[in-house]
């Protein structure tokens, strides 16, 4: 790919899957909180037991793993139709025997913001120039559509993340900033209500941001049962290496908030080496050194 996916392409590539491949479910998660569909993808029979769950581009600058996941997306599709392994999985037995629930772009608000900018007509406009310091140019705009960072603004830690962004002078604008209380943007509120209704069969979470080339299974000193094994396999199949989270990165993610609060299976995986946002053209090479994971983790459960 030689451009980013907006929202439009993406909605736009979904409908064209959806009308190709009846395979694919294609639904909605919740409303942005500018009320944009934020859409929600199942792969598999939907009598299948268990479940896995995939999430990308809670950051506007790290879009480019909306690009990975759209891959996935097409490459399972076509596999399934022409009845292909691939890593000797056989496809019509993980679409009979798992689930894939894909949410390839939670913030679309903020993705919109920082690839077209932000229409003066839009009731935030003020509010989010102030917060870009005083600029509207939001090429670097890292949060949703008020400046909140999604991924600090689940309940894990979040009481004390308050206090480390009162220290710093943590404000709402471009990344870090948790919001008003946990849970408090609609995109997060959406996703957890899903993880709650869908427990009782969502076996393990992957959340993909950009970049470092890193795994993350751990939040403070819990580590869920599984955790350990299914991210040493992770590193092994990527060949990226294990890490602990460090500083702002232990508080408020989704990852904390699955292992903290339920007890369950999540890596987050920093996905490519650079300088966000990194080059549309790299989504090729970091989704092939994904590729394997992707098709393999269902089954691992």
């Amino acid at each position: 790919m030689n451009k980013e996916l907006s929202y439009q392409d993406l909605k736009t590539r979904l409908e064209e899957l959806s009308q190709q491949y009846s395979e694919l479910t294609y639904t909605y998660l919740g409303m942005s909180l500018l009320q944009k569909p934020i859409p929600l993808i199942t792969l598999g029979d939907r009598e299948a037991k268990k479940s896995v769950l995939y999430v990308a581009t809670h950051h506007p600058l790290e879009n480019v793993c909306t690009s990975v996941l759209v891959s996935f997306i097409q490459d399972y599709l076509r596999s399934y139709r022409d009845f292909r392994q691939l890593y000797s999985i056989n496809l019509r037995y993980l679409y009979k025997m798992r689930k894939i629930y894909i949410i390839p772009m939670l913030n679309p608000d903020g993705v919109e913001y920082r690839l077209n900018g932000i229409d003066k007509l839009n009731p935030l406009y003020q509010r989010v120039v102030k917060y870009n310091g005083g600029s509207d140019d939001l090429s670097q705009w890292n949060a949703n559509a008020r400046g909140v960072d999604l991924n600090h603004n689940y309940n894990a830690g979040f009481e004390e993340y308050k206090k480390i962004e009162r220290e710093r002078c943590i404000l709402p604008g471009c990344g870090k900033y948790s919001g008003e209380f946990a849970e408090s943007e609609p995109e997060v509120s959406a996703l957890c209500n899903f993880v709650r209704i869908n427990e009782g069969e969502l076996q393990g979470v992957i959340s993909l941001h950009s970049q470092g080339e890193e795994i993350y299974y751990t939040s403070g000193s819990k580590c869920p049962k599984k955790s350990t094994h299914l991210a040493q396999i992770a590193s092994r199949l990527t060949a990226y290496k294990l890490s602990t989270p460090q500083d702002t990165a232990c508080y408020g993610g989704l990852t904390d908030w699955l292992i903290k609060e339920m007890d369950m299976p999540a890596l987050t995986l920093e996905c490519g080496l650079g300088k966000n946002p990194l080059p549309p053209n790299t989504q090729r090479d970091i989704y092939l050194r994904l590729k394997e994971l992707l098709f393999t983790f269902p089954i691992l459960f």
